[in-house]
């Protein structure tokens, strides 16, 4: 993790000043975030924290190219994405970021190899699909189907999926939420596996005060805004975590 430089924009990953977001349904708005201001840096695994409704996806997404704050700024490599417009965000998300979700969204009809090769097809400078898949421990499950896969599998396939085009950050929302605590660190292990050995920026999603351990940093979030930042001098192993 690199916060000497902080100054310079090519320096900070993703740079949040005031972020709102309000989603109107109906006559009602819905005051998702209301002024948060974050920083993530390159090399640095952050766990954003906080309860169901805090802000915690709504920031991940607009973080992710997947959604537009209402006012406020956001850069991705000193790059403003907040006035981005929908084909630079596609190209965005293309090439720089990785998104791993609660639900694995494997193509049931693919392999493993296969699945990771779809995502591979279409990056500027992808690793080979057995590469990934090695990197979350599944060289063995290559040439399986996802019905073939327990839980846990399906979810190192969409996270070897997802690092597979060498995406400069990784945002995991709820990556753990579908499984049992110790599939859940299998999981983990190869999320920190991946940030330690590519030194991909990752973010992870979790209302799991635990997991929290892990992070360099601890990001809170409560009712739209950024409640606390944590440093953890003393970070944990997956494997000594526990819930």
């Amino acid at each position: 993790m690199n916060q000497n430089n902080a100054d310079n924009p090519e320096d900070v990953v993703f740079k949040v000043r005031n972020l709102t977001k309000v989603y109107k349904m109906g006559e009602v708005e819905v005051h998702a975030l209301r002024g948060a201001d974050m920083e993530l840096f390159p090399g640095e695994l952050v766990v954003f924290l906080g309860p169901s409704g805090s802000g915690k996806s709504t920031l991940l997404n607009i973080l992710g190219g997947l959604d537009t704050a209402t006012s406020g700024y956001v850069s991705y490599r000193g790059k403003d994405l907040t006035n981005a417009n929908e084909q630079e965000l596609t190209e965005y998300r293309r090439f720089h970021v990785g998104f791993v979700f609660q639900f694995y969204n494997l193509i049931p009809s693919l392999t493993a190899r296969e699945n990771v090769a779809v995502v591979t097809e279409i990056a500027r400078d992808p690793m080979v699909p057995e590469e990934a898949l090695a990197l979350v421990g599944l060289t063995e499950r290559l040439d399986h189907f996802p019905a073939q896969l327990s839980g846990g599998e399906q979810q190192r396939v969409a996270i070897a999926r997802a690092i597979s085009k060498n995406p400069e950050v990784l945002l995991c929302d709820e990556p753990t939420g579908a499984l049992d605590s110790k599939t859940g660190i299998v999981v983990l292990e190869a999320l920190e596996r991946i940030n330690r050995e590519l030194g991909t920026a990752t973010a992870i999603i979790t209302h799991n005060a635990d997991i929290a351990g892990m992070a360099d940093r601890v990001i809170h979030l409560s009712n739209g805004l950024i409640s606390e930042v944590a440093v953890n001098k003393v970070k944990k192993a997956p494997g000594e975590l526990k819930w």
